[in-house]
């Protein structure tokens, strides 16, 4: 797999939820850290994830905001 996108954190899919068409999937990059991405129902039955299994979190954005109190 080729990608343009520069961020790309291989990790462990420890969540995994399914509303009426949209998913939200947990995937652990590093220990206590987590990333949540929301994807389709169609996508998770189309690449077959499950709680327990290897993904990776690719994240490509025009903007990144920091914030600080």
């Amino acid at each position: 797999m080729k990608l343009s996108a520069r961020n790309l954190f291989k990790g462990r899919i420890v969540g995994l939820v399914k509303g009426q068409t949209t998913a939200h999937v947990k995937v652990e990059i590093a220990p206590g850290v987590v990333v949540t991405a929301s994807i389709t129902n169609e996508s998770v039955d189309e690449l077959g994830l499950k709680v327990g299994g290897k993904a990776a979190a690719v994240i490509k954005a025009s903007n990144v905001m920091i914030a600080v109190e």
